[in-house]
């Protein structure tokens, strides 16, 4: 990882006629300087049960190596072919919804026997016939992978063996998650129903767990394979994605990406999001935030938009942007999907960097620059180390949870997380995210923790602890409410962080009209409002500060955000959904307290501000604008150079922006 990575996915296969030299020539002149391939066609490679074709990817290395441009190639296991479905039906997932129908991508169960048989062999064979080959920089172990639902009975009957071996006794496991209820106790472990139908919450989620453990498994046993083929100047990767709203919205439900990502030499990401007039970065910074702290280190962007959907189609100037965010949150490479636009199937119309024509177009020409650049700019922004004091933490149990109680408008867990990450965003407040189980916590200084409604009392212990000795958190509602076996604690919620919080509540009720006032709105012009739910605080003591309350005829009483000393640190604890505006309000002033308000929260969206420091020690400071207006705004730090237009840049000066633009300042 010497340089930038400015890339596409291409695939051979897919041309409607052969144009290999003439796409070449065009990557180049785009600076494209590496491709992902053969991900998506296992049937291609092997047309038959043992016959192998790679004469396609051998034409694609040698033309590649000759251009100067690197390859990673995917093991093409999460798309399988007509002839095993036709011999062997079963390797198709059952899901809650029945057996599997072929057609589509990622319809298998990971765990089958058969299906496992022929992946390991199409990944040996391909694998050991590309690793020697120079053009060859890594490899990605198939693609987005999940567990797809897969339930069917021998998944059920490896959970049994799962609960078995964690729980230990059938009594351990009807006590812990209360299965008397409804008459669901199991007394036998051959009575052991499928999870399909329960309507007990703890179970389902446990059986979600385990769901996410399949997916950590199979992509752990896929590396060991290429492991066993890699050279030592080659990695190991996987594209991870998001959970999908039409785009990348929020933590993954299917995979524990933290579990997931031990054993990949590099983190890879895939990150689409809205555009146009409805660009915000918001996405871009997410997922970036999200793919760096899984291994704390840079990370790959395999999959980005270029063109996509007619509404994605990207201002002039937005493709530019978006690249620069990308590295800004500490991307190594940034990588569209896909080089050209597919003239038939399911993805006709998701359009590549080229258009159906296959000519250069706006699009094309405008990543024609930004490959320029990066080349000119490798140096300077390759690697960029980010030293954050703010996280979020973030909990696939918490999810899975909130999926069976959600709030009373539908909405889940994510939609929690991004009211609280996209205010701390706006505010150019920079985070990492880590998990409940995270062993350093005191490398920061403020903690925000959106609705961890589930969590064992080993990790609420481990933060009041952190609060005690001068951390400072900040917690939404839901937080602390059951255990990590989903079921509600039967102290005073909420629960264990009461004693940091200064709080207890035993009342919560669904908003309807209700208003928000108090200290965070003094001077404000108007009042806060609160959304979906909402609990009845009630603070300990008078040394408790009541943040906001509710303006309410009946909960008027009742406190929605509060502070409280706890040891040499403080704990926030935010009532109810607020609206954006009141979000940042609270967000805001744990921000302050904590001592993290500085330059960069003088600007606030749509300017942008990212920082890291490179391999020579410079700290780069890049300012993005995210709008369709010119902005300016004033340089307070010390005298550096615009790297994109070489100029200096004094300390003091006034720095102008244009509409979708972007700034790169090393000092």
């Amino acid at each position: 990882m010497g340089q930038l990575l400015y890339g596409v996915a291409y695939y051979i296969e897919y041309m409607p006629y052969d144009r290999l030299d003439e796409d070449i020539r065009m990557m180049k002149e785009a600076g494209i300087n590496v491709v992902r391939i053969a991900e998506s066609t296992w049937s291609t490679y092997e047309p038959q049960s043992g016959v192998f074709d790679f004469s396609s990817v051998d034409r694609v290395l040698d033309a590649m190596h000759a251009a100067g441009i690197h390859v990673i190639v995917g093991t093409p296991t999460y798309a399988i072919p007509t002839w095993m479905v036709k011999e062997h039906p079963d390797v198709l997932a059952v899901t809650k919804l029945g057996p599997g129908k072929y057609g589509a991508r990622q319809i298998m169960d990971i765990t089958h026997p058969t299906y496992l048989f022929y992946a390991e062999r199409i990944i040996r064979k391909l694998i050991s016939h590309v690793a020697g080959h120079p053009a060859v920089i890594g490899y990605q172990t198939d693609n987005e992978t999940k567990h797809y639902d897969t339930a069917g009975p021998n998944v059920q009957l490896q959970f049994i063996k799962y609960m078995r071996d964690k729980f230990g006794s059938l009594d351990e496991i009807n006590r812990r998650f209360g299965l008397d209820y409804w008459s669901n106790r199991i007394n036998s472990w051959e009575d052991f129903p499928s999870v399909i139908g329960t309507i007990n919450g703890s179970l389902g989620a446990e059986f979600a767990r385990f769901q996410r453990k399949l997916v950590t498994d199979f992509l752990a046993w896929q590396v060991s394979i290429v492991n066993e083929y890699k050279r030592p100047d080659q990695f190991v990767t996987q594209n991870f994605d998001f959970e999908w709203r039409g785009y990348s919205y929020g933590v993954q439900p299917s995979v524990d990406h933290f579990a997931a990502a031990v054993p990949f030499d590099i983190a890879g990401v895939d990150i689409y999001h809205p555009s146009q007039s409805e660009l915000t970065g918001i996405e871009v910074s997410f997922g970036g935030d999200m793919a760096r702290s899984l291994k704390r280190a840079n990370y790959l962007v395999l999959e980005t938009q270029a063109q996509a959907f007619p509404h994605w189609t990207p201002y002039p100037g937005q493709l530019r942007l978006l690249a620069f965010s990308h590295i800004a949150s500490g991307a190594s490479m940034v990588g569209y999907w896909h080089w050209h636009s597919i003239h038939n199937s399911l993805e006709t119309y998701w359009k590549g960097l080229l258009s159906h024509d296959l000519q250069p177009n706006p699009v094309y020409d405008e990543a024609k620059t930004i490959g320029r650049d990066f080349a000119r700019l490798s140096d300077e922004l390759i690697g960029l180390q980010k030293s954050n004091r703010v996280a979020v933490m973030v909990s696939n149990e918490a999810l899975t949870a909130m999926e069976w109680f959600k709030l009373p408008d539908g909405r889940n867990y994510n939609d929690v997380v991004r009211r609280m990450y996209d205010e701390l965003y706006k505010m150019n407040v920079s985070c990492d995210f880590i998990h409940p189980s995270c062993e350093y916590l005191d490398d920061y200084k403020l903690i925000v923790v959106p609705a961890l409604y589930a969590v064992s009392d080993e990790a609420l212990e481990r933060l009041n602890a952190y609060t005690a000795r001068g951390g400072h958190v900040v917690y939404s509602f839901k937080s602390g409410f059951t255990d990590d076996t989903v079921k509600v604690r039967t102290t005073s919620q909420p629960g264990i962080i009461s004693e940091a919080c200064g709080v207890t509540y035993s009342l919560f009720v669904e908003p309807k009209g209700v208003g928000l006032a108090g200290k965070l709105f003094d001077g404000a012009e108007e009042e806060g409002t609160v959304e979906s739910f909402m609990e009845l605080l009630t603070p300990v003591s008078e040394e408790v500060e009541v943040l906001a309350s509710y303006i309410h005829p009946h909960w008027g009483q009742y406190a929605a955000a509060t502070r409280n000393r706890y040891g040499r640190g403080t704990a926030t604890y935010i009532g109810g959904l607020f609206d954006a505006s009141s979000m940042r309000r609270v967000l805001q002033s744990a921000v302050e307290a904590a001592g993290l308000w500085g330059a960069d929260q003088q600007l606030a969206f749509p300017l942008i501000v990212k920082t890291g420091v490179n391999a020579a020690g410079r700290t780069i400071r890049f300012y993005f604008n995210y709008s369709d207006d010119a902005q300016t705004f004033i340089y307070p730090y010390e005298n550096g150079k615009e790297l994109l237009s070489n100029e200096s840049v004094e300390q003091g000066g006034e720095v102008p922006i244009d509409p979708w633009g972007v700034r790169i300042i090393s000092q």
